[in-house]
């Protein structure tokens, strides 16, 4: 499997129809993590742009994945495959017997 970033051009106006997609947008994000498809999800500060890193065997498959988003028709996406992704981990410190 290869790790792709997908960078996602969002509009600059919501629509009343946008809106109302966002809550199964954000179910199906947390399904997808579940499944191991996305590893990442980031939206800017100004709400234009999503960076996702994806988990698929091909770009086609990550054209699929970005299709299961309600809000799919409104995004413009460009996808890279990444040479690799390395995320910092939560270590826990060990714990003092003192």
């Amino acid at each position: 499997m290869l790790q792709y970033m997908v960078t996602v051009t969002l509009p600059e106006v919501f629509s009343p129809r946008f809106v109302s997609l966002i809550p199964e947008q954000r179910a199906m994000v947390h399904e997808m993590m579940d499944e191991g498809v996305i590893l990442n999800y980031s939206l800017s500060h100004n709400r234009t742009t999503l960076w996702i890193t994806m988990i698929a065997k091909t770009e086609a498959d990550v054209l699929h994945q970005i299709s299961r988003f309600p809000l799919a028709r409104y995004m413009k996406s460009e996808i890279t495959e990444l040479m690799f992704h390395h995320v910092a981990e939560f270590v826990m410190p060990e714990p003092s017997l003192n």
